[in-house]
C-alpha cells in the first residue's frame, strides 16, 4: 500500500500492556483505583491551599498549580485508557491521538517548568531569606506561571505540527497505553529527519536545562545550609525544601529512565510499563508525599475536613 496523507487515516490501535483477556479486569480496576486516588489527592492539596490563608505564598501557589497540572497529565491518558478496556476496544483516531499527544506534552512540560520553578523559589528562600519577599513578590510569581504554561504550550504545538505533516502506512499499532510522541513518528511513512532533530532539541530544552537548573539550586541551598550552626536550623531548612526534592527525584528519576535506559528504548512493551510511573504513578503520590512531609498542609487538610 502506498502511503497516504495522514486525512486518509482513520485510527490507531493502542496495545497496552497485555493482550491476555482475563488481565483486563485487574488492570482497569488497578489503573482506576491510581486515578482516583490521583485526582482526589491532588484536588485536596488544591483545596487546602486555597481555603487557608496561612498557605498563600509563593512556595504553596506553585504546589496548588503542579496539584493542577497533575490531575490534567493523568487525565489525558488515563481515562481513555480505561474506556478502552471497558469497551473492549484498543481503537483511537487520528484526530482523537493528535489532541492526546497535544495535552500529554503540554502537562508534562507543564510539570517540569513547575518543579524547576518550585527549586528556584526554596533556593531564593533559604540562600536569600531577607530579599525572599521582594523577590518572590506575586507579579513575579505570575510571571513565572505564565511562561510555564507558554514554554509549555509552544512545545506541544510544535512537536504536534510536525506530526502533522507526516504521512503513515498500513502499520498503525502502538505498543503503549498513550499515543506517545516518539512512537507514533517511528510509524511514519514519510521521512521523519526533521521529527527527530525537534524532539531531540525539546528534549535538551524541557529536560536538561531546567534540571540543570534545579540541581545548581540544591547545590547552593545545601552549601547554604550547610553553614548554618545550629543542627535544629538545619533540620528546619531541609525539611523545607525536602518535599520538592523527593518529588523531582521521583518524576525525573523515572522520566529519564523511560527515555534513556537501553532496555526501555529496545522494548516499546517495557517502554509502556516504565511510562507509568512518571505518567501516574508519580502525581499518585506528590499529595502523599507533600501532605505526610508538610505540617502546614496537614492543618490546612484538618480544617479543610473539620
Amino acid at each position: 500500500m502506498e502511503p497516504g496523507n495522514h486525512t486518509q487515516i482513520p485510527e490507531f490501535i493502542l496495545l497496552g500492556f497485555s493482550e491476555e483477556a482475563e488481565l483486563q479486569p485487574l488492570l482497569f480496576g488497578l489503573f482506576l483505583s491510581m486515578y482516583l486516588v490521583t485526582f482526589t489527592g491532588n484536588l485536596l492539596i488544591i483545596l487546602a491551599i486555597t481555603r487557608d490563608s496561612h498557605l498563600h505564598t509563593p512556595m504553596y501557589f506553585f504546589l496548588s498549580n503542579l496539584s493542577f497540572a497533575d490531575i490534567c497529565f493523568t487525565s489525558t491518558t488515563v481515562p481513555k485508557m480505561l474506556m478502552n478496556i471497558h469497551m473492549q476496544s484498543k481503537v483511537i483516531t487520528y484526530e482523537d491521538c493528535i489532541t492526546q499527544m497535544h495535552f500529554f506534552l503540554l502537562f508534562a512540560a507543564l510539570d517540569n517548568f513547575l518543579l524547576t520553578v518550585m527549586a528556584y523559589d526554596r533556593f531564593v528562600a533559604i540562600c536569600h531569606p531577607l530579599h525572599y519577599t521582594v523577590i518572590m513578590n506575586p507579579r513575579f510569581c505570575g510571571l513565572l506561571l505564565l511562561v510555564s504554561w507558554i514554554l509549555s504550550f509552544l512545545n506541544s504545538v510544535l512537536n504536534g505540527l510536525m506530526v502533522l505533516r507526516l504521512s503513515f502506512c498500513t502499520e498503525l499499532e502502538i505498543s503503549h497505553f498513550f499515543c506517545e510522541l516518539n512512537q507514533v513518528v517511528q510509524l511514519a511513512c514519510s521521512d521523519t529527519f526533521l521529527n527527530d532533530i525537534v524532539m531531540y532539541l525539546a528534549f535538551g530544552i524541557l529536560g536538561i536545562v531546567p534540571l540543570t537548573g534545579i540541581l545548581f539550586s540544591y547545590t547552593k541551598i545545601v552549601s547554604s545550609i550547610m553553614k548554618i550552626s545550629s543542627a535544629g536550623g538545619k533540620y528546619k531548612a531541609f525539611s523545607t525544601c525536602g518535599s520538592h526534592l523527593s518529588v523531582v527525584s521521583l518524576f525525573y528519576g523515572t522520566g529519564m529512565g523511560v527515555y534513556l535506559s537501553p532496555a526501555a528504548i529496545e522494548n516499546s512493551r517495557a517502554s509502556a510499563i516504565a511510562s507509568v510511573m512518571y505518567s501516574v504513578a508519580t502525581p499518585m503520590l506528590n499529595p502523599f508525599i507533600y501532605s505526610l512531609r508538610n505540617r502546614d498542609i496537614k492543618q490546612a487538610l484538618r480544617k479543610l475536613f473539620s
